[in-house]
């Protein structure tokens, strides 16, 4: 089959590789319908090499077409639509029963330090076969891959796989009241989709982005586009809430070496170590861009709320613990359990008017074929590229 295989930094390539095969008796095999690229995906391509070895097949965010079933596969039949979570999660043990699905302990990579494998995520997540592919294995095929119905286009589900669930969670965790203004941080998929959720609950958003064409699309939805070049975030902010600040503040960018000269001087450093002293500077080294954080903690009203669904890594960027203190604010974060929020979505994407706009939002869709060019494109925000599907 043919797969989006990492090769080294900034090398994506489209290879010929073997098919996946049933390995366990509830794995399913999936044949892949579309498939989407994630900003998460930048992290390998540029961040976390020393966690990649040439022909990881990478990707989270799939969708498809029961090809096979395991002998103890009950739930699932040949022919079923299904979108895959990105984490993968067992669904029976501790962790899966109290809906913390991205810790799951029996995926945990306990040699690493880290939560419930992912898909095509690096040896930090299990280096485990991702879904930009023409065939992907499953495995938990009773409890893991979300049954779909046939007929409207693989936009209407297939962010369920990361997306929504991401989004959704990240509302969830800045707990708004029904009064409050919600800022979020960064309008790429994430940071649009928890938008359209606040917008949907009747908040007042604020969403900043230096884009333009990202911060026209939050402003067709009705939130407040704040230029991140154009001043102080904090300040109008609380220009825009009677000095106070907002009251929740979503930070939906994380971690990006690209567009940071200091950082991203730091990871061609790390880069260019051997594997081995490489992997332990990566996870200490303070390699994060700490603007969005920052951004947050000042425009947060005292007593507010942050959720961060930004994904971050490194353990040495400085904190300012005594503003958050003196600021009485509250943070929650996280990988989204995505199981844990799947039949809360699902009332969303059944009526018919598509309240979030799913099936118009992804801004490109590709063959996999052009997978390479896409990663390129993402990174450099051009083309006005949000969000790439791709169709194997």
């Amino acid at each position: 089959m043919k797969a989006v295989t990492w090769q080294g930094k900034r090398d994506i390539r489209v290879e010929e590789v073997p098919d996946p095969r049933i390995s366990e008796p509830d794995d399913i095999i999936v044949e892949i319908t579309s498939t989407g690229l994630c900003g998460s995906d930048l992290h390998l391509y540029e961040v976390l090499t020393a966690f990649m070895s040439p022909g990881d097949i990478v990707g989270h965010e799939p969708m498809g077409i029961v090809a096979e079933t395991g002998p103890d596969v009950r739930e699932l039949a040949v022919g079923d639509r299904v979108v895959v979570p990105f984490n993968i999660s067992c669904g029976t043990c501790w962790m899966c029963q109290h809906s913390l699905h991205s810790q799951c302990e029996t995926t945990q990579n306990r040699d690493q330090g880290t939560g419930a494998s992912l898909f095509g995520y690096s040896s930090l997540y299990g280096q485990v076969p991702g879904g930009q592919a023409e065939y992907l294995r499953v495995p938990f095929g009773n409890q893991l891959p979300i049954k779909v119905p046939a007929g409207p286009p693989d936009d209407r589900f297939l962010f369920l796989s990361d997306v929504l669930p991401t989004a959704w969670q990240a509302l969830r965790y800045a707990d708004p009241s029904p009064e409050s203004t919600v800022l979020v941080i960064g309008a790429g998929p994430i940071g649009d989709m928890a938008t359209r959720f606040a917008l949907e609950a009747g908040h007042r958003v604020l969403t900043v982005d230096r884009v333009a064409e990202r911060l026209e699309r939050v402003r067709q939805r009705g939130a407040e586009a704040i230029d991140l070049d154009d001043g102080d975030v904090g300040e109008r902010v609380r220009e825009l809430t009677d000095g106070r600040g907002a009251d929740a503040v979503i930070e939906a960018v994380g971690m990006e070496a690209h567009g940071s000269p200091v950082v991203e001087g730091l990871t061609k450093m790390i880069s260019r170590l051997p594997d081995a002293a490489a992997r332990p500077l990566m996870q200490r080294a303070g390699v994060d861009r700490m603007a969005a954080l920052n951004t947050a903690f000042d425009a947060v009203r005292r007593g507010g709320t942050i959720s961060i669904a930004g994904v971050y890594g490194g353990a040495m960027d400085p904190m300012p613990m005594m503003q958050l203190f003196d600021k009485q604010v509250s943070i929650r974060m996280g990988q989204a359990n995505v199981r844990a929020w799947t039949e809360e979505l699902m009332p969303f994407l059944e009526q018919d008017d598509d309240p979030l706009g799913v099936e118009t939002f992804a801004t490109h869709h590709l063959p996999l074929a052009e997978a390479p060019g896409a990663y390129r494109s993402f990174q450099a925000k051009s083309d006005g590229m949000v969000k790439v599907v791709f169709h194997p």
